[in-house]
């Protein structure tokens, strides 16, 4: 089971958050973490980031990472998404 908490900034507002549990079923951390990452989406109806490798890194070090507008395939009404993984 994976808890991640997610928020939105807009010029360093925040304007949305959300906090979500994937209940996992065996599955690799990597699977829980995406599922995770995709229920985290829907609730807050935002497409999903694409993933590149400083957000590994981040996430590796810190439980947490950043996601900007550049990294979205379609336009997005804010400036970053942050997620943090909840122990």
């Amino acid at each position: 089971m994976i808890k991640l908490e997610g928020k939105l900034f807009k010029a360093n507002l925040m304007i949305g958050d959300q906090i979500v549990t994937a209940e996992g079923d065996g599955a690799s951390f990597v699977k829980e973490l995406e599922q995770a990452l995709i229920l985290l989406c829907k609730a807050l109806e935002i497409p999903i980031p694409l993933w590149l490798s400083k957000n590994t890194h981040e996430f590796a070090a810190f439980h947490q990472t950043i996601f900007f507008a550049e990294q979205y395939t379609e336009p997005v009404a804010f400036d970053r998404f942050q997620i943090r993984w909840i122990e």
